[in-house]
């Protein structure tokens, strides 16, 4: 059974209750969201970056809050809600967003907006086959949208917003378009599902996707405390165990039971606990098939979507063979997976260090989508960050990114795109690190490039008197923002 919701604190949701079962009553509690919103600027970090909109759908979910998607939000600056039948645009803001399930809370502050509505009532996971209608604003029109679809697949698949993410998701077979994310999905008056992904161009027709109210009610019990901890997670890699002779060598009978650990991370929950080489053989007492999957609710679902469930200070019982030894451990989630650096980020400003003219960045995706680097050691550090466990070394890769062409870097151009290893025999595993380092007074600055054959060196005076002339050349109002603390810092 799904974990029971109880009662949310600042009254977010209802579960109680009856259905909204008049289609006057779906329309007046669905409500268009505006969003005027500003990207980060990560090629000039110290500068704002181009203001856009856009728009989508929310819909009320308590007393003064809608819930919504959370690329519907992102990067907000301002933010309206308009209904059907009220002229009016009201004032909001995000209350609570998570990025890794595309998720938010909006609250808006006039109580005469919700005049008219009523909370909706989350309902269960639709069957296979069973049609559900979806409510929105799509490709940003003025009036409410409500198509229908056949639920036709329930799957553990990526979710496009944060990039590396993946959740339980439905796949209906009708388009979800742009203005129609974060809409409600409802089946008997009831919300089964929020819009939020689709297919685009040539790929697939009438294909869309729904967050299930499984996301939604982890989300809503998150946030219960006042805080967003982010999903939590096993932190394993797996193999599946079908050949027979591999698995007579494990001491595993022929049940078609088990699969074999092939990674732990560090940082992960399971680190401690699970060991490379163990046979997972139920989870939360829940048999685990060789391909890795478990039966919940009646749906065959990845094993990880028992951790999906959980929360931080949560544990999960793993029964595993090791050895050829039967024995049970626990793994205790005591916060969320700590390095996000190959997801998408938003609501954050740009870190960096700029000194002598030289900018350096610590790399996300964000930055790598906003320089296309070319060095394929880049390209290496990013795309292995988390499988080769390069963290441990460098909780965050600090990049030469950019120059400010100036007489003091006139010769610096091949350091360009460079990942900094040292710093006058420091070792820099933080951009704090970095700015900790210019700042200690030394004649010179030499900066080891890791697998460069040659040290980058800058001269303290001169840096000193170049700092006014490149500051007033490239409108330069500060020199570095450092943000917060890694957690591994």
């Amino acid at each position: 059974m799904l974990r029971q919701l109880g009662v949310f604190s600042i009254a977010v949701v209802v579960l109680s209750g009856s259905a909204l079962a008049q289609p006057s009553e779906i329309r007046k509690s669905v409500a268009r969201i505006s969003n005027t919103a500003e990207e980060p600027n990560y090629r000039i970090p110290w500068l704002p970056g181009a203001q856009g909109g856009g728009s989508g759908t929310g819909w009320v979910v308590g007393k003064d809050r809608l819930m919504t998607n959370a690329h519907v939000v992102s990067n907000a600056k301002f933010l309206t809600v308009e209904k059907e039948g009220d002229p009016r645009k009201y004032i909001a803001h995000v209350e609570h967003v998570a990025h890794d399930c595309d998720l938010a809370l909006v609250k808006v502050d006039d109580a005469r907006f919700f005049e008219g509505t009523k909370p909706f009532v989350i309902g269960g996971i639709p069957e296979l086959e069973s049609t559900v209608s979806v409510f929105g604003y799509p490709i940003g029109g003025e009036r409410l949208s409500v198509t229908q679809g056949v639920v036709s697949r329930i799957d553990f698949r990526p979710y496009t917003h944060s990039t590396v993410d993946s959740h339980l998701t439905i796949q209906i077979d009708a388009a979800i378009n742009p203005g129609n994310s974060g809409g409600p999905v409802i089946q008997n008056g009831k919300v089964v599902g929020v819009a939020f992904q689709g297919y685009s161009g040539d790929v697939a027709q009438n294909v869309g996707y729904m967050i299930p109210t499984p996301v939604i009610q982890h989300f809503i019990r998150d946030v219960k405390d006042g805080k967003y901890d982010r999903y939590v997670d096993l932190s394993v890699g797996t193999f599946p165990l079908f050949n027979p002779a591999q698995r007579k060598a494990l001491g595993l009978p022929d049940d078609d039971r088990g699969v074999m650990v092939s990674s732990v991370l560090a940082a992960g929950s399971s680190a401690g606990a699970l060991k490379v080489g163990d046979v997972i053989l139920s989870i939360d007492t829940l048999p685990v098939t060789s391909d890795g999957m478990i039966e919940l609710e009646g749906e065959r679902v990845q094993m990880a979507e028992v951790a999906e469930r959980k929360f931080v200070g949560d544990s999960v019982t793993v029964a595993i063979m090791r050895d050829r030894k039967p024995q049970t451990v626990e793994v205790k989630f005591a916060n969320a997976f700590p390095f996000t650096m190959n997801a998408n980020q938003y609501e954050q400003l740009p870190q960096f260090v700029l000194f002598g003219g030289l900018l350096f960045q610590p790399l996300t995706r964000n930055l790598v989508n906003a320089y296309r680097f070319t060095n394929p050691r880049v390209d290496y550090y990013f795309d292995y960050f988390i499988q080769r466990e390069v963290y441990t070394k460098h909780p965050e890769i600090i990049v030469l990114s950019s120059i400010l062409n100036d007489p003091i870097n006139t010769y610096l151009g091949d350091f360009r795109e460079g990942i900094v290893e040292k710093v006058n025999g420091a070792e820099i595993k933080t951009l704090r690190d970095l700015a900790a380092a210019f700042a200690k007074p030394a004649e010179f600055y030499v900066i080891d490039f890791v697998g460069a054959g040659r040290p980058l060196v800058l001269e303290r005076a001169a840096v000193e008197a170049a700092r006014e002339r490149i500051k007033t050349s490239y409108n330069v109002t500060e020199e570095q923002f450092l943000g917060e603390p890694t957690p591994a810092s």
